[in-house]
């Protein structure tokens, strides 16, 4: 029996995941949270052999900040990933916090089952373009900082940098930081001019980098 744990910080979501794991005899959901210290805690007390951990949750510990602090207290925890995000930008972020895998909310249910069995198991599960990206930035190597100039920002670009590369989206930072969404995209485009970098995954990368979670690559 695979003993699991939800949590998401969306109630329905939790139900509908619970209804459908249910229908597989060889699972069993033991609890649910609606974010990630709570997660931590009955994750504690539950001893699940799977976490399905939701990526954004705004009120609360972030999935990635939940899975790291995990991992250290239940090494032998499996903590699969859900996010909503179409990117790969979180899957390096996500596999060194700790996580056995990573799929995405839109994946069909049979690959849900498929991906919770594997890292049960001990394996681990990327969707079919997750493994390409990974493969990617593996024999690319992680780019190497020329001229420091985190220094350049200014500390509230250093926020927004902080909650992009924890995958939130503009909209979701605007409302932690008590902004507009045009003002978010106006700090963004600051940050990429300064650091001289181009895409949403540059400024990921740079974040891991720069020790903005909590570790670095």
């Amino acid at each position: 029996m695979i003993r699991i744990l939800l949590v998401d910080d969306h109630a329905v979501v939790r139900s509908g995941l619970k209804m459908l794991l249910q229908t597989n005899p060889e699972m069993e959901v033991v609890g649910e949270a609606s974010e990630g210290n709570e997660g931590i805690k009955k994750a504690l007390k539950l001893k699940p052999n799977v976490v399905v951990m939701d990526l954004s949750m705004p009120h609360g510990k972030d999935g990635l900040t939940a899975t790291t602090e995990l991992k250290k207290q239940m090494p032998e925890v499996n903590i699969l990933i859900l996010t909503m995000h179409a990117d790969e930008e979180y899957l390096f972020r996500a596999i060194q916090g700790g996580a056995s895998g990573c799929i995405l909310k839109s994946a069909p249910h049979d690959e849900l089952m498929s991906a919770i069995e594997s890292v049960a198991r001990g394996d681990a599960y990327l969707h079919p373009s997750a493994q390409k990206r990974l493969m990617e930035e593996y024999l690319a190597g992680v780019k190497q900082d020329g001229n420091d100039t985190y220094n350049l920002l200014s500390e509230r670009e250093k926020e927004v940098l902080t909650l992009i590369a924890k995958g939130y989206s503009n909209k979701e930072i605007a409302e932690q930081l008590i902004i507009s969404v045009k003002t978010v995209e106006t700090h963004k485009s600051n940050l990429m001019e300064k650091l001289q970098l181009k895409t949403r995954p540059e400024l990921v990368e740079y974040a891991v980098r720069k020790g903005l979670l909590g570790y670095g690559i």
